[in-house]
């Protein structure tokens, strides 16, 4: 919107004419390509299922209710291996991650040139592949059950938890490692007297809301057989007995939510 003083004069414009043309020709080329994309998704959905779901949903949700409350006696264990699965995996991802994490901060790697392109690499191609994706793969490899949804979880976060790590490795305060430098300390020593304290913080954070997205993304593995609530989810999808996938669905939720609960109180109990 253009400005003029009293003489009617244009004094300021937001934007000069080719830009205000360019402006809107981006505008146009959006809604092209939003319409062109919607042409290729309205081409492949068949729009009679689409129309006919609010009836399949609610036909679903009057068979699921109520839950089968007295199938919770079977839900225990797998739970119980979810929660492991969560935990065992976060710490396993733990342990990898820190060595990473200083390999690929710029402040304690060992080579810039050679070393941290390595680290840089195990963490984008950790954090690139989805958890299913390697709790199918380990299932192809060590076979079904909770070690493979273990290692899916801990292969998924390690680049997560060395993401996150190493920049706040390359944020620290350079004085307290100057400090400790300067009293002849070891490598060694600065890096537990100078650099650990001040990332202590940050690394109980990560591990925490890590655990917290594991614990969400674990109760699902089981759907590709990688043990836990989630295969007695598909178990009871392939039967198609509703009344106890309504009772799954529910444990997760409250199982997802206790863990929010969890991560919260502890997060702010670091912070």
């Amino acid at each position: 919107m253009p400005i003029s003083d009293v003489s009617g004069r244009k004094v300021w414009q937001l934007r000069s004419r080719n830009q205000q043309l360019a402006h809107w020709a981006m505008w146009l080329a959006g809604v092209a390509v939003f319409m062109w994309c919607w042409q290729r998704i309205s081409e492949a959905t068949t729009w009679v299922f689409v129309w006919d779901a609010p009836r399949i949903a609610a036909d679903m949700g009057s068979r699921a209710w109520p839950p089968r409350w007295s199938y919770m006696s079977e839900l225990w264990a797998p739970l119980w291996d979810t929660l492991n699965i969560a935990t065992l995996g976060t710490l396993l991802a733990i342990f990898a991650a820190v060595p990473v994490a200083f390999l690929a901060a710029r402040n304690t790697t060992p080579s810039a040139l050679f070393v941290r392109p390595v680290a840089l690499f195990v963490i984008v191609s950790s954090r690139s592949i989805n958890s299913l994706i390697w709790a199918l793969l380990l299932v192809s490899i060590i076979g079904p059950g909770v070690l493979s949804g273990l290692l899916a979880i801990a292969l998924r976060s390690i680049g997560f938890c060395a993401k996150l790590l190493y920049e706040a490795i390359e944020e620290i305060d350079p004085k307290q490692v100057e400090a400790v430098t300067a009293t002849g300390a070891s490598r060694w020593q600065v890096m537990a007297y100078g650099i650990v304290p001040q990332i202590l913080p940050a690394f109980a954070g990560i591990t925490v809301f890590r655990w917290d997205i594991n614990l969400r993304e674990s109760t699902v593995l089981g759907l590709v057989g990688a043990g836990g609530i989630g295969l007695q989810l598909k178990s009871s999808l392939d039967v198609l007995a509703w009344p106890q996938v309504a009772l799954i669905l529910i444990i997760i939720l409250l199982a997802v939510l206790l863990s929010e609960w969890v991560s919260a109180r502890v997060r702010g109990a670091i912070i």
